[in-house]
């Protein structure tokens, strides 16, 4: 009976912790304290050198239990990855994910060996250590403290944080194995990154399509969709594990695709898996936080401080520019990226395979990886918010977005159910606009369930539910929005080919003698461009009507309000693409027809 009772008291003191974890986080939002922060206060305050007492130094638990929650961290992101927003940006995220965290691990090498008494190879392994950025970290922080970045940076480090963890990994256990050996050649380095790329990616496709396939033509029972992706996506990690490959790439590729595809009950695995990952960061890091040792931490401490110090300073943003050098980013977004390489329970992570494996000094890989860890969240952490305004890469953000409810339509994959609440300042209300591929279905007004010609008209407090594509659902939100005050176009823009976004297509037609449809005639420009774009309408968009082409040349409260007229006869005067945009629209084209998305 002492043992029941040993379990007993385990599930109970492991319950508490996790649950002490969700309810300090309410508080830590408030502050905008990073909440991996907290996370790992809370195990350190358990662990035998706290309040708590409690002994644990199982590392291969940790190590299990790491593994498990970062492939689901990483299958998340790539579940919620749309790859036309990364796509622009593919290159430089990819060179940074792989030479970036070689180029930081050099840097941080020299460092860390003479602060730190190791010789080169142990130096070099602290510098692979902590040379990946956390996507746990970096996407938390922005979301709590409310930023909306530049689409081409946000696209940037979204691709990177979430890409760099399998090099950094590889990295990592190249040179504990060479530390173990003693002995390794450049060949068998090569040898076993091409492996594992290959095999991951390969195994990471087939995974992804496999369960689009699967959610789509097996008849799993309501409520199982959500749990089969997750399992899924643990045995696609695990098969690319045990043939050697990377699971950490096949499962953010498997993401990727599934994210990428209309599948069913796709929002109730992006709750389901929201949930599990928030789940199993809570666990990895109060379980990190239990190995730590604040009186072992004393010795290293202040080597550790210099480690970082010189990470975040010089490793990191050296790092960044030379990686950045081939590609069109401006200084201040270039200063950004490099301060937002954030580090988290990935490095921490990383650092517990030297214990697993018992190497000499695992211990002290282990302490400098957290004192890093707590230093990245604490300085860059709290100023992430303050940088990006500083350096004008974050967008003004005046409405947090309507408060959207997704249903999945059983059995349909062309249409979802979208809700959202009618609010007295929306696009839609005031104007009465919605895309021409979505269409109203149902009204809910005073708890009452009515059709749209029956709540006729439309009134603020009312819930509207709407049908439309998955991959353009989200293109509705600017619709239910409280609109931006706009302000009238320069009369220096406007000439004979340059005109109002206020102008009607009716006044149109009839200057240029172009047909229009009979119910679009008291739509301006503007309006037209509401209805038709997919998404939010930016400068340089354009859209046909009869012949002749309307270009969007401002934008003003996120409307159009100067429009282009391009003519039949005007010469189409757009650079021949070069040879690199052909290399990357080729290799953009095959990557599409392989994945399948």
């Amino acid at each position: 009976m002492a043992s029941l009772d040993t379990v007993s008291i385990a599930i109970l003191l492991g319950a508490t912790l996790v649950m002490a974890g969700i309810l300090s986080s309410l508080l830590a939002l408030r502050f905008g304290a990073p909440l991996l922060l907290v996370f790992l206060v809370i195990g350190m305050l358990a662990g035998d050198a706290g309040p708590g007492g409690l002994q644990f130094d199982d590392v291969r638990t940790t190590y299990l239990v790491g593994s498990v929650a970062l492939a689901l961290i990483l299958f998340d992101g790539g579940l919620r990855t749309r790859f036309q927003n990364i796509r622009s940006v593919l290159a430089p995220s990819m060179v940074l994910a792989t030479i970036g965290v070689l180029l930081t691990a050099l840097i941080t090498a020299p460092v860390a060996k003479y602060a730190l008494d190791l010789n080169w190879t142990e130096a070099l392994l602290v510098g692979a250590v902590v040379a990946s950025t956390d996507a746990a970290a970096v996407f938390l922080l922005v979301h709590a403290q409310g930023l909306r970045l530049r689409p081409r940076v946000g696209a940037t480090l979204e691709a990177e944080s979430g890409s760099n963890d399998p090099f950094a990994v590889f990295l990592t256990l190249m040179l504990v194995e060479f530390i173990s050996v003693g002995h390794t050649s450049p060949a068998h380095v090569a040898l076993e990154l091409g492996r594992e790329a290959v095999l991951g990616a390969v195994i990471g496709v087939i995974g992804g399509r496999a369960i689009v396939v699967a959610l789509n033509r097996v008849a799993l029972p309501q409520g199982l969709h959500a749990p089969f992706v997750a399992t899924t996506a643990l045995v696609i990690f695990g098969a690319a594990q045990l043939v050697h490959g990377s699971g950490f790439l096949a499962v953010y590729i498997a993401g990727i695709i599934v994210g990428n595809r209309p599948t069913r009950a796709h929002n109730s695995v992006v709750t389901f898996l929201d949930a599990a990952t928030w789940l199993a960061q809570i666990v990895m890091f109060v379980l990190l936080g239990l190995l730590v040792s604040p009186q072992r931490l004393g010795a290293s401490a202040g080597p550790a401080v210099i480690v970082a110090l010189v990470l975040m300073l010089v490793a990191r943003p050296v790092a960044v520019f030379l990686c950045l050098a081939p590609f069109r980013f401006n200084w201040r977004e270039k200063i950004f990226i490099a301060w937002t390489g954030l580090r988290g329970a990935v490095a921490i992570f990383l650092a517990s395979i030297p214990m697993l494996v018992g190497l000499s000094k695992a211990y002290l890989y282990f302490d400098v990886a957290f004192v890093v860890v707590i230093i990245s969240l604490l300085l860059q952490g709290w100023t992430l918010a303050a940088a990006a305004r500083r350096l004008h890469v974050a967008l003004p953000r005046a409405d947090r977005g309507p408060r959207r409810v997704e249903l999945d339509l059983p059995g349909q994959l062309e249409q979802e159910l979208v809700g959202y609440p009618v609010r007295s300042k929306s696009l839609y209300f005031r104007r009465g606009l919605i895309p021409s591929w979505s269409r109203p279905t149902l009204v809910i007004r005073n708890q009452n369930i009515l059709s749209p010609a029956e709540a006729e008209p439309i009134a603020p407090g009312d819930y509207i539910y709407l049908l439309a594509p998955p991959e353009k659902a989200g293109a509705l939100d600017r619709f239910f929005v409280d609109m931006q005050p706009s302000t009238a176009p320069d009369p220096h823009l406007l000439g004979d080919f340059m005109v109002s976004g206020e102008i009607t297509l009716g006044d149109l037609s009839q200057a240029y003698a172009i047909a229009t449809p009979e119910e679009a005639v008291q739509l301006t420009l503007a309006d037209y461009f509401d209805v038709h774009l997919d998404h939010s309408p930016k400068e340089g968009a354009a859209l046909d009507l009869d012949s002749i082409v309307l270009v969007a040349r401002s934008i003003s409260g996120g409307r159009v309000n100067v429009v282009g007229l391009r003519l039949p006869e005007e010469e189409d005067d757009a650079a021949a693409p070069t040879r690199m945009a052909n290399v990357k629209r080729k290799l953009g084209e095959l990557w599409t027809s392989v994945a399948g998305i």
